[in-house]
């Protein structure tokens, strides 16, 4: 079983990257969006702790930040009917922290933003989700506003967002109503509101 993996990224691309180990083996692992949009150029390196999935017709390993985003991965997974994909699907939408705020404030619309989840399917899961994390989702703290944000965390969010194949003006254009809109946002924030505006215009 495959639990973290340290080495160079050979490429990267939306939602999955290959990372080369010094031992010389080269895995592709299948990424939330942010992760992959926060990942080094090819050349790079990167770390990630990683979940794996053995199958009989497969072998799927799936790449994280964050001990805390697997750990939540894997509860997602514990839901009925909702795959890896899905899973992955929604952690390209929130974090950790923002599904325990969701659950904390009955945000269960916020669900229906996720790509291929619609009103039931929210429904069911929100109502899992609940029972899942509670106790986690009463002690979720409000966001705190990081030091240093503003222009900075534009740059990165269009620089993000052009990694993950966007238009130069569309990720600018996104990202600065982002920001507009929570000025406090971080970077990782920013980049999953972005792309959830960016997924509800193709809708």
């Amino acid at each position: 079983m495959i639990g973290y993996l340290e080495g160079r990224v050979v490429a990267r691309r939306e939602r999955f990257a290959i990372v080369l180990t010094p031992g010389g083996v080269g895995y592709e692992l299948e990424l939330p969006a942010p992760v992959a949009a926060s990942l080094p150029a090819p050349g790079g390196t990167c770390a990630l702790f990683v979940h794996t999935v053995v199958r009989e017709d497969a072998f799927e390993l799936f790449g994280f930040a964050t001990l805390d985003d697997r750990e939540t991965f894997r509860l997602l997974l514990g839901i009925s009917k909702l795959g890896p994909r899905t899973a992955l699907g929604i952690l390209s939408c929130f974090s950790a922290d923002d599904l325990a705020r969701l659950v904390a404030t009955g945000d269960m619309e916020a669900l229906v933003r996720v790509p291929g989840i619609g009103k039931k399917s929210a429904q069911r899961i929100f109502i899992e989700l609940t029972y899942k994390l509670e106790g986690r989702a009463s002690a979720a703290a409000p966001l705190a506003a990081p030091a240093g944000v503003g222009a900075g965390v534009l740059a990165d969010v269009v620089a993000g967002l052009t990694n993950l194949g966007y238009a130069d003006a569309d990720a600018r254009r996104v990202g600065a109503a982002v920001l507009e809109d929570e000025p406090d946002l971080d970077v990782a924030g920013a980049l999953r509101q972005a792309l959830k505006r960016l997924a509800s215009e193709k809708t």
